[in-house]
């Protein structure tokens, strides 16, 4: 059988076997039960996600998996799924994390486990939909699908200003989408499909095609979310649960950079030769402001949160720079950040459970007493700064050479936030590692449980395979980075010229 093709729905099971585990869910009584069930589910999501790695051909840029039927045949919607080199690292990334999730709350979550538990199946549901969609209508309905579960996640189960942190994400993200609905209507309105294959590769004059970026840019800009439009992260990461924290840097940020990537280059190049230049100065500002602000931080969630903006910013760097280097870069930087800070994320979770706070003064000193947790930490520390080995590395260098292709001046200028993503994650290590001289008594504390190991071990894992074996990766990506330049023609060409 060829793998570009198959004959088993892989992608509709993977997106509504977590809406009729919700269902179940639903009907059971007991927290106990609740969890138990939710982590089964998830992890059998999981297992049946793997043959989309080991089946997948890397030697097409074509979309596989491919399943199509007429959904509302009059307005020509289809339920169109499929994914590419890309797609399916991203699609793999959210079942695979999503049981970690589960790892993460179990004592975390003591009220209304079961509806806790619904939102996340549902969540996954829609972040499948949303890297899985071939049709822009089919995407929209997944993309504000995960809205609502992922508000309620910060606003029931979230800290003290949880509704003020749902609130303001749901505002900003629900913003973003009516300008993502208007690009896409527009889009229909010059093809006469709502097929996003069919939207790429069209003569669209330059006008119209910069109005459209537009309305597409300040859309994933905010989802990414980009500087100046990240101020509702903060507040959301802070605020939300440990899993809701993980799902959020782990997944939905890359919703925004996956916009770019299946929209911007392919159906509008002109639009994005004209601001590459812009969007690659903004991200060397977001790079510079994640690492300053991240290093000022005391608390250790906000810390990680800033960070992510930094990190981040590297993805729509590698984008932008419009070179083999710098999408390839990207996309991995997007699977690292979803491991790494996904995994420094249930470490502060742990510390959180144990300490009730987050202040990392008040965190001192923890490595003496739980020297598994500070081995684990340190592990994760080291990838997020990049350390050559760790997973974060390989992605950033290729990212760096990208943007030194594209513009010499603006990867120079960002050289100091990569010394300051080495500051303030050594900064964080040692002091909760090791501390001062006069530490909080931390003599009580317990090490790592099982369940906390296995839930990190994963983790732990892809940060070693992926830094020191990125070949496959690379690998299943390549082929369609290459159609990706090639649909995006002039901005390749054209960018470097108009970039000191």
């Amino acid at each position: 059988m060829n793998p570009a093709t198959s004959d088993f729905p892989f992608l509709s099971v993977l997106i509504f076997s977590p809406l009729v585990a919700a269902a179940i869910a639903a009907v059971l009584r007991g927290e106990q039960a609740q969890r138990w069930w939710a982590l089964i589910s998830t992890t059998v999501i999981a297992v049946i996600s793997l043959p989309l790695w080991w089946r997948f051909n890397p030697e097409t840029a074509a979309f596989q998996f491919k399943e199509q039927v007429a959904w509302i045949p009059f307005l020509k919607i289809d339920y169109a799924l499929g994914l590419d080199g890309i797609s399916v690292l991203l699609v793999l990334l959210t079942t695979l994390i999503t049981p970690l999730c589960v790892l993460a709350s179990w004592r975390y979550i003591t009220k209304r486990v079961k509806e806790f538990m619904i939102c996340l199946l549902i969540m996954e549901a829609a972040m499948v939909g949303v890297f899985s969609a071939l049709d822009a209508i089919l995407f929209f309905v997944f993309w504000e699908a995960m809205l609502i579960p992922m508000a309620l996640l910060i606003g029931v189960w979230g800290g003290p200003r949880k509704i003020y942190a749902s609130i303001k994400f749901f505002i900003y993200t629900m913003a973003g989408s009516v300008l993502l609905l208007v690009a896409l209507i527009a889009l229909r309105l010059q093809t006469g499909s709502f097929s996003i294959p069919g939207m790429m590769g069209q003569n669209y004059s330059p006008t119209f095609q910069l109005w459209v970026f537009g309305a597409f840019f300040l859309s994933f800009a905010i989802k990414v979310p980009m500087f100046p439009f990240h101020t509702w992260l903060p507040a959301a990461h802070v605020e939300a649960p440990t899993a809701g924290s993980v799902i959020l840097a782990s997944v939905l940020l890359k919703m925004g950079t996956y916009g770019f990537l299946r929209f911007c280059l392919p159906i509008t190049p002109h639009a994005t030769h004209v601001f590459a230049p812009y969007i690659l100065a903004l991200s060397a500002v977001a790079i510079l402001y994640g690492g300053f602000t991240a290093l000022a931080q005391a608390d250790l969630k906000k810390l990680v949160a800033y960070s992510s903006v930094g990190h981040m910013g590297f993805a729509t760097l590698g984008i932008f720079a419009l070179n083999v280097n710098g999408l390839e870069g990207a996309t991995l930087v997007m699977i690292n950040h979803g491991v790494t800070t996904g995994a420094l994320f249930i470490c502060v979770g742990i510390i959180y459970e144990r300490l009730h706070t987050r202040d990392l003064s008040e965190a001192a000193g923890i490595g003496k007493f739980m020297p598994v947790f500070a081995g684990f930490l340190g592990v994760f520390c080291l990838s997020s700064l990049g350390f050559p080995g760790t997973n974060s590395f390989i992605g950033e260098f290729l990212v760096l050479a990208g943007s030194f292709a594209a513009s010499k001046t603006i990867t120079i200028i960002l050289v100091p936030g990569v010394v300051l993503a080495a500051a303030y994650m050594l900064r964080m290590l040692q002091r909760v590692a090791w501390g001062g001289t006069a530490n909080p008594d931390h003599t009580g504390l317990k090490d790592l449980d099982a369940r906390e190991i296995i839930t990190l071990t994963p983790l732990l894992a892809f940060v070693l395979i992926i830094g020191l074996h990125p070949q496959p990766f690379v690998h299943a990506m390549h082929a369609t980075v290459l159609n990706l330049l090639k649909q995006a023609g002039p901005a390749v060409t054209q960018v470097a010229s108009a970039l000191p």
